[in-house]
């Protein structure tokens, strides 16, 4: 069951005895959480029915005393465990996910990985309680997650911000959001979020960064790239180099799969760089200036340096400098 048909149910007032969250992708986990923690009870009744546990500071046995409490009050009472992962003995939660109290909602967030199916608990709660895996988000689809989201808070994005945001933070989906929501409030009223604003309430520059890097290589402008170069050197934050090596190697190595189809349309090659506009036109640029050889150089200088960027075969040469050498070797 999804994240979002569970939130569903919760709305009507349909909830099973245990929920149990577990995975890497932490933004769905919160979100079931909070929504638990803040909505299920009404105020009145949850300071009498709701019980919050960290895993870190928890023992097994407080916590299952809590699920066999009867509510006060109320039809029903509510206990989270939060950061279950941390959590010792958490088998020994067993003998109560085996036989819930039907009066009590238990939630278990379950962060960073999963239960190992042969454990008894974990096949106890595929017979009792609700298992959901929150999977961490391919980056093919980070754009289009992002697009969605901000769609659901009653705004538009434009195609170079959803890559501003991407390059910068990843499939970080709480990072995306809290990004977001600063954006939101910061908006006083536009409906329209584009690179300036990321630029200005968010501090990615727009005309400095990953993307831009790409587009002035595409180009084999090598005048550009050096000053986008030189603007990351001044401002290690910016684009550093581990996060500007990858996002390079993930739109070349694409490139470099186009010369293996057949079709090389617009519209074939629109699922390869996430139908964003920009990103197939670098694409197309790549190719008219670097032809196959050239970007399979790209490719090899790409692993070459990035070996140096973690000490293999380096002596300690600054971030900037490795960039800057890298770069002038594909161009020319």
């Amino acid at each position: 069951m999804s994240a979002e048909k569970i939130l569903s149910e919760w709305k009507k007032k349909t909830f099973k005895p245990i929920y149990w969250l577990e995975g890497e992708e932490e933004y769905y986990i919160d979100l079931l959480m909070d929504y638990a923690e803040h909505h299920i009870l009404p105020e009145s009744e949850a300071s009498f029915n709701l019980t919050v546990f960290y895993g870190k500071d928890a023992d097994w046995a407080q916590v299952v005393n809590a699920c066999k409490r009867y509510p006060m009050f109320a039809e029903k009472q509510v206990v989270l465990l939060k950061e279950a992962q941390q959590m010792g003995e958490i088998e020994k939660l067993e003998s109560y996910v085996d036989s819930p109290l039907g009066t009590t909602l238990f939630v278990v967030g379950y962060k960073g990985k999963t239960l190992d199916k042969r454990k008894t608990l974990y096949k106890t709660l595929e017979k009792k309680a609700e298992i959901f895996k929150s999977i961490k988000i391919r980056e093919e689809k980070v754009g289009q997650w992002i697009t969605a989201y901000v769609q659901s808070r009653g705004l538009t994005i434009k195609p170079k911000a959803v890559s501003l945001l991407e390059e910068h933070i990843g499939n970080d989906l709480n990072r995306i959001v809290n990004e977001i929501e600063k954006l939101t409030i910061n908006l006083d009223g536009v409906k329209s979020i584009d690179e300036h604003s990321i630029e200005k309430f968010i501090g990615i520059s727009k005309e400095y960064n990953v993307f831009e890097l790409l587009a002035a290589i595409s180009r084999k402008d090598l005048a550009r790239s050096l000053q986008i170069i030189q603007y990351f050197d001044a401002n290690p934050k910016a684009a550093p180099i581990q996060m500007a090596l990858p996002a390079l190697y993930s739109h070349i190595s694409k490139v470099y799969a186009v010369y293996g189809m057949n079709d090389k349309s617009d519209k074939a090659l629109g699922p390869l760089f996430y139908f964003n506009p920009n990103s197939l036109q670098q694409a197309r640029d790549i190719m008219k200036n670097y032809q196959y050889a050239g970007v399979e150089r790209m490719l090899l200088l790409l692993h070459q340096y990035n070996l140096k960027a973690i000490g293999l075969g380096d002596s300690g040469t600054e971030s900037a400098s490795l960039l800057k050498e890298m770069v002038v070797k594909m161009l020319i």
